[in-house]
C-alpha cells in the first residue's frame, strides 16, 4: 500500500491578513517539494468535503454555530487577535475534517499504508469553546473521535510535536484516558500552556524544551517521555498533529531543529504503529511558518512515510 496525500485547493482560499504567518503560501511550498520526482509514488487524492456533524464530536454545538457565524461574506474578520476568517473558510475547514476523516478511513480499511493530510487552517489551539491561535476547529481531535466512533477504536494516540503547545487537544481529552496526548514544544511560548505538572487523567504527557534546544534534547524528550507513554499505552491509531515551527529556519520559535529530526521523529512514531496499531498512523499539518524550513521538513516527514 502507498503513502496517501489529501490537499485541495480550497484551503488556499482560507485567506489571513497581510503579513500573517498562515498564508495561502505555505501550502504552495509544501505542493512544489512534493511535484520532485521522488514523490512520484505519492498517492494523491483530493479531499473531499466533510461530514459537519463530525466537528460536533469536539465541539458543542452553540460554539460551532457562533463560527459558522463568523464567517464574513467578504473581506477577512478578526476572531481573536491572530486568528481570521474570511468567505471561503468555512468551507476550508470543513474539508480540512473531511480529509483527516478520510485518512481515519484509509488506514482502517486498508487503502493506504498511512496518511498526510495538507490541509489549513490548522487546528491544535482550538480548545472546546474557544478559536485561538490561527485555529478554528480542532482537526486533530476530530479524527480520534471519528476513530472511535466509526472504526471502534479503544485507544487513539495524538503525538503533536509543533513548536506551540496544542492546548486545544489538551482541553478537549483533559478528562479521557481512551486518548494519549504527548506533546513536544518550547515552553514558555504561546499559549502558555504544556507543563510537565498538566497530566489531566493521566492521559497528557507534556515535554517542554527551552528556547535554544536543538536536536539531542528534542530526541531526549521523544526517546524518554513520549515513545514510553506510547508504548503503555498501546494505541489502535496514532495521529500525528505535525507542525514544523520547531525549525531552525521558522521566525516564531527558537527550537533549532533540522528536517531530519523530523525524519528520525516520524520512523519512531511509524515504529510504535507497527507495533502496537496495525501499522495505522495519519499525520496532520498543523504550523511551520518558514517556507523553505516547511517545504524541507515535510519532503523529510513524507519521505519516510513512503518508506514503509
Amino acid at each position: 500500500m502507498a503513502t496517501r496525500l489529501y490537499t485541495h485547493p480550497i484551503f488556499l482560499e482560507h485567506l489571513t491578513p497581510p503579513g500573517h504567518p498562515e498564508r495561502p503560501d505555505r501550502l504552495r511550498a509544501i505542493e512544489r517539494v512534493l511535484d520532485d520526482e521522488a514523490f512520484s509514488a505519492l498517492e494523491r487524492v483530493k479531499a473531499p468535503e466533510g461530514d459537519e456533524a463530525t466537528i460536533l464530536y469536539a465541539h458543542p454545538e452553540n460554539f460551532v454555530e457562533r463560527v459558522r457565524a463568523a464567517i464574513p461574506e467578504s473581506g477577512i474578520v478578526s476572531i481573536d487577535a491572530d486568528t481570521s476568517a474570511s468567505p471561503k473558510s468555512w468551507q476550508a475547514v470543513v474539508t480540512a475534517i473531511g480529509a483527516a476523516n478520510a485518512a481515519v478511513d484509509d488506514v482502517f480499511e486498508g487503502r493506504a499504508a498511512n496518511v498526510f493530510v495538507a490541509a489549513r487552517p490548522p487546528g491544535h489551539h482550538a480548545e472546546k469553546t474557544t478559536a485561538m491561535g490561527f485555529c478554528l476547529f480542532n482537526t486533530a481531535a476530530i479524527a480520534a473521535r471519528y476513530a472511535q466512533k466509526k472504526h471502534h477504536a479503544e485507544r487513539v494516540a495524538i503525538v503533536d510535536w509543533d513548536v506551540h503547545h496544542g492546548n486545544g487537544t489538551q482541553d478537549i481529552f483533559w478528562d479521557d484516558p481512551s486518548v494519549l496526548y504527548c506533546s513536544t514544544h518550547q515552553m514558555p511560548l504561546y499559549p502558555g500552556t504544556g507543563a510537565k505538572s498538566e497530566t489531566g487523567a493521566g492521559n497528557i504527557v507534556n515535554a517542554p524544551l527551552a528556547p535554544q534546544t536543538g536536536s539531542d534534547l528534542f530526541r531526549d524528550a521523544f526517546l524518554s517521555r513520549v515513545l514510553p507513554s506510547i508504548d503503555a499505552f498501546q494505541p489502535d491509531l496514532i495521529i500525528i498533529s505535525a507542525g514544523f515551527d520547531a525549525h531552525h529556519r521558522d521566525p516564531l520559535a527558537e527550537i533549532n531543529l533540522t528536517e531530519d529530526d523530523f525524519d528520525w521523529a516520524t520512523g519512531q512514531l511509524m515504529e510504535r504503529a507497527a507495533r502496537h496499531s496495525g501499522n495505522r498512523l495519519v499525520s496532520l499539518l498543523e504550523g511551520g511558518y518558514d517556507l523553505q524550513g516547511l517545504a524541507f521538513s515535510v519532503a523529510a516527514h513524507v519521505g519516510r512515510l513512503m518508506k514503509g
